[in-house]
């Protein structure tokens, strides 16, 4: 079985981008609901009950192709700081976290795949994926699900279809999302109208951690909000036309910025830039903000490609769990501002400084995709 150290060491490939264009979706992740037949959901579960649901589960889960050698672990048997490590890097729900007793968490090698035992629902599996590869995501889970009903019964019924501890999960059971890095709709003051739109359409627009959070870094996960009356393909088909229609929003907004204030923009890299290289206490949130301008600015030109990449890598690095367990000791808040400056630093002192870039150099890496109602 895996070690905890060995699963963190180095970044999953979806957090990084791998090969795909990721200038606009960052990750595509699909989740699946499931529950056991006849046995009690987890919230209304005893303790007693959960462990015996865990016991029957994670054998079988141990068992799956993917998950050889994989990750495994109750919660009981995780540190508050290992388990918040796992919520930065999306593997694991706030609400996971929370629990103990009779969950546990199983985690592929390459953490595009892991499976919560005892969320809200008995299995809570998700795959995720770089760029917009919601379809590749959905095939990879699918694989997943049907190995698993070969041994687990789910609760099913004819008419509803998989039933779920939240009513909004019942059919499917299937979630789709894209995490979306929006800065030029922010900047151009777009966002709400955009955002807006997307609502009235039946999607749902999170923040980086998901319901109830808010949006840090420019960064917004858009997903479906019903699971109930469609095929997974229908949920998928219609995400992606509107991620895909967002994103070509988004990359319009970023040229429109630099056609109509160039300086303005050029301005924006060039404070970001230097705060991040010379600032010596700096929070999550301005971090995260400053990079998110930085990672704009790559795309576009303003610094080099990779830049790109180092980003990406920050953005997970500077959470603050991974501080601490970076450290090994649970740190204050002034001491993680002053780690993570220091980190964000040591990671930029070889990148050169912004050039300018004009609207000449306008180049969209996106055809311009079918209209999308509203959007």
């Amino acid at each position: 079985m895996m070690r905890f150290s060995t699963l963190i060491r180095h970044p999953a490939d979806w957090m990084i981008g791998g090969a795909v264009d990721n200038a606009v979706v960052l990750t595509s992740r699909i989740r699946l609901a499931r529950n056991l037949h006849l046995a009690p959901f987890p919230g209304w579960a005893t303790a007693e009950q959960r462990r015996q649901a865990m016991d029957k589960i994670l054998p079988v889960i141990q068992e799956l192709r993917p998950m050889k050698d994989a990750f495994a672990q109750s919660l009981s048997g995780l540190t508050s700081v290992q388990k918040q490590v796992l919520v930065e890097r999306h593997l694991i729900s706030r609400e996971h976290a929370a629990r103990t007793e009779g969950s546990a968490a199983v985690i592929e090698r390459r953490q595009s795949l892991s499976i919560m035992v005892n969320e809200e629902d008995h299995l809570r599996m998700q795959s995720i994926r770089p760029g917009l590869n919601l379809r590749v995501a959905f095939e990879a889970l699918n694989e997943v699900d049907d190995e698993l009903q070969q041994t687990l019964q789910f609760a099913f019924d004819r008419r509803l279809g998989y039933l779920t501890t939240c009513p909004t999960n019942l059919g499917t059971g299937l979630r789709a999302s894209a995490m979306l890095h929006l800065p030029g709709l922010v900047l151009s003051d777009q966002i709400g109208q955009v955002l807006n739109a997307i609502g009235r359409m039946g999607l749902a627009v999170r923040g980086l951690y998901g319901e109830g959070t808010e949006s840090l870094g420019n960064l917004y996960q858009i997903s479906n909000q019903s699971t109930l009356g469609e095929t997974e393909m229908q949920i998928i088909d219609r995400l992606e036309r509107v991620i895909s229609r967002v994103a070509f929003h988004e990359l319009n907004a970023r040229w429109k910025l630099i056609e109509d204030d160039p300086l303005m923009v050029h301005d924006k890299m060039g404070r970001s830039f230097g705060i991040l290289q010379h600032a010596w206490l700096i929070d999550s949130k301005e971090a995260l903000n400053h990079l998110s301008i930085l990672r704009m600015g790559a795309n576009l030109g303003f610094f080099p490609l990779e830049t790109v990449r180092l980003c990406d890598n920050l953005l997970m690095e500077i959470q603050p769990a991974h501080l601490q367990l970076q450290r090994g000791i649970k740190l204050s808040p002034e001491q993680r501002d002053e780690r993570r400056a220091q980190i964000i630093r040591a990671n930029l002192q070889n990148v050169p400084s912004p050039v300018m870039v004009t609207a000449q150099t306008k180049k969209l890496p996106y055809n311009e995709p079918p209209s999308s109602s509203e959007l």
